[in-house]
């Protein structure tokens, strides 16, 4: 009699440092990696949004992930990157993170989701990843890029 195995599926996720904490970011999202470089300043935005790019003539947004979490601006440093994702609902938008530390492989029963109010709107994390003894956050990017404030103006 033949034996079927069943393989779960791992998810990889880009393990970012902001601030004091590691956040994972699902890999399927991320079109690229890219150094800190010079921000073309964009007038009536939101704080958190630096300013635009022109990455290999495309314009994309960016978006400081510090402060959008309400932690203080730092000066950019030699670990600084620029991660360029991409979304169904929001195209192409760069988020800055302090450090970009390596890509981990998360199966199912190594990720906790979290029991949140749906209606918290700064929410960020949507879940827990279990690695190697330490914990990531998982980013629920859809809610990190979401902005109540132009709700609230509509």
């Amino acid at each position: 009699m033949n034996e079927v195995k069943v393989f779960s599926e791992a998810i990889q996720y880009i393990k970012i440092e902001v601030g004091e904490e590691f956040y994972g970011v699902d890999i399927s999202i991320i079109d690229n990696i890219v150094r800190m470089q010079r921000i073309t300043r964009v007038p009536n935005v939101a704080p958190y949004i630096k300013g635009v790019i022109n990455l290999r003539g495309e314009i994309v947004p960016i978006m400081n992930l510090r402060l959008k979490m309400g932690l203080e601006e730092i000066e950019y440093s030699k670990t600084t990157r620029i991660i360029i994702i991409k979304t169904e609902n929001f195209g192409k938008i760069g988020l800055i993170v302090d450090a970009v530390k390596e890509v981990v492989a998360l199966e199912e029963d190594q990720i906790e989701k979290l029991p949140y109010d749906n209606s918290d709107e700064n929410h960020f994390v949507n879940a827990v990843g279990k690695v190697d003894g330490s914990l990531v956050s998982l980013l629920d990017i859809n809610v990190v890029l979401y902005d109540k404030s132009s709700r609230e103006e509509a």
